[in-house]
């Protein structure tokens, strides 16, 4: 297992919040490490360059790189996310945060979002199990699904809204023939996740 990496999408000088993005990525045998150029982690390059353009210099934008492919019991995706919040807080200090992740990234966005300094959390297609369960108390949560999404379950995204609404602020968007990859669609989960983060974290 590498380390996890935080790759730049933009670094302003003075940023009024960060935001973190998170790719998914089935696991493989042997536990490889992450490529950068990966399809599950293109699939977030043109969502983080559109929150940087929103953001108009105040947000600071960062994909992060999880230290090995798909969820592994002894260490997942939401300890590469906690690792990343701390170098997000040593290089800008107490900024506000948004979480925005697809498919096992939206999972560990969900599970990381009650992190100290989180502020709201965009899942994208997430794979999740049922019982998912977080306190999100305070966050506000936008889940985009699409209805035609054969590999990440819209049933288990209902339940774990379903849970989450519990504590938190939590809407569910469902994108008619939306799939997976978001290919097609695409627009409409970048423009969903973008003008939730600026509405939520800038305003």
């Amino acid at each position: 297992m590498s380390a996890p990496r935080l790759l730049d999408t933009r670094s302003p000088r003075d940023p009024a919040a960060a935001v973190l993005v998170l790719h998914g990525g089935a696991s493989r045998p042997g536990r490889p490490e992450v490529s950068p150029a990966q399809l599950s982690v293109l699939r977030m390059v043109p969502i983080a360059s559109r929150l940087a353009r929103a953001g108009r210099g105040r947000l600071a934008v960062h994909r992060l790189l999880n230290s090995s492919r798909g969820w592994d019991s002894a260490h997942t995706p939401v300890d590469d996310v906690r690792w990343a919040l701390g170098r997000v807080r040593e290089r800008y200090g107490d900024l506000p945060v948004a979480l925005v992740g697809h498919s096992l990234g939206g999972r560990a966005a969900l599970l990381a979002g009650g992190a100290d300094g989180v502020r709201n959390v965009v899942a994208l297609n997430p794979w999740v199990y049922p019982d998912d369960d977080a306190d999100l108390t305070g966050r506000r949560v936008l889940v985009v699904h699409g209805t035609e999404d054969r590999v990440a379950s819209l049933q288990r995204a209902r339940a774990v809204v379903a849970n989450l609404r519990r504590r938190a602020d939590v809407e569910l968007r469902e994108v008619p023939g939306g799939k997976h990859a978001m290919l097609r669609h695409g627009r409409v989960f970048e423009t969903a996740a973008t003008t939730f983060v600026v509405q939520t974290l800038l305003t």
